[in-house]
């Protein structure tokens, strides 16, 4: 009897752990095609094709608008493209996460719920964006939507992933938390200046300068926190490795976004490969740190596993 109840167990942890790597691989699918997405919407307005489609959600009444093609109107539909796909793979994830809800943390289904709310609040303003002729506040909304779902995909990814915390962290998640919220709160200053083409009304006409210099002084708090994140990390002993390399790779992520900004501003915005780069890269920092927060607020729930008789 006993071996038959053991038989079932491992059966069924087998079976959760099995749905578990699928919800995940979905959920790491969803999250890179939405970094491709933002991506390709930094690109959209650097290259001022954000009113290539001047119809929305048809593009010219089509669906491939493909006698009206060019490089503009490429960049408009493919990012209509794969902001459809994100929201169709997220109604699935939800549908998964509801139909496999019992081998699935209770937790799930509910934030799958959330990322839903997401996107349909994203399409609406994308929408918006359109209709309303890329007024800058609405532009800015669309892309702090985008990193909040981008950043709720990352930690549902990471809190998915096999870990086996040391319970080192202490301190880590608050410092991990607070790195995220000053990095996406100077991403959201980034993405007003963009919107509002602050450096190019600065330097010709000394017109917006505040909200350039808004960014520009953002960078201080944003880099102590991310740094204050590597060096405690670097400080903690037996800290896990993932958590260490995690901090590393924010650390490198962070001076890659200081010198691409300083070049970018630099060059005037000039360089649109440049400016696109520094968005990915801020937009990769702030994943980089919420997994690490992730990871640490496990970390500090995990409680040592009891030694083994020798």
């Amino acid at each position: 009897m006993t071996e038959s109840v053991l038989h079932h167990q491992l059966n069924s942890s087998s079976a959760e752990l099995a749905v578990q790597q699928r919800v995940r691989r979905l959920i790491w699918k969803i999250a890179a095609a939405t970094f491709i997405l933002m991506a390709i919407g930094s690109a959209t307005r650097v290259m001022d094709a954000g009113l290539a489609c001047p119809d929305w959600p048809l593009c010219y009444g089509q669906v491939v608008p493909s006698e009206q093609m060019n490089f503009q109107v490429f960049l408009e539909w493919f990012h209509r493209l794969d902001a459809a796909v994100i929201g169709l793979s997220t109604l699935g994830l939800v549908g998964l996460c509801g139909w496999f809800r019992r081998e699935l943390p209770r937790w799930l289904p509910w934030i799958s719920l959330l990322a839903l709310v997401l996107v349909i609040v994203q399409g609406i303003l994308g929408g918006l964006t359109v209709t309303e002729l890329l007024r800058f506040d609405i532009v800015t909304a669309h892309l702090g939507t985008a990193l909040l779902f981008f950043c709720l995909l990352i930690g549902m990814g990471t809190a998915l992933l096999p870990y086996q915390g040391t319970t080192t962290a202490r301190k880590l998640p608050w410092l991990g938390g607070l790195a995220v919220g000053l990095v996406y709160l100077q991403s959201l200053l980034g993405g007003l200046v963009a919107s509002r083409w602050a450096v190019n009304q600065c330097y010709a006409g000394f017109e917006l300068c505040s909200v350039m210099n808004s960014h520009l002084l953002g960078v201080v708090p944003a880099s102590l926190g991310t740094l204050t994140v590597v060096i405690f990390s670097w400080r903690t002993p037996a800290l896990h490795p993932a958590l260490r390399k995690l901090a590393n790779i924010s650390g490198v992520l962070l001076i890659l976004q200081i010198l691409v900004g300083f070049a970018t501003f630099h060059l005037r915005l000039q360089v649109e490969p440049l400016t696109v780069t520094h968005q990915a890269v801020g937009a990769a920092l702030l994943g980089g740190l919420v997994a690490y927060t992730v990871l640490a607020v496990r970390d500090r729930r995990s409680e040592i596993p009891p030694s083994q008789p020798a």
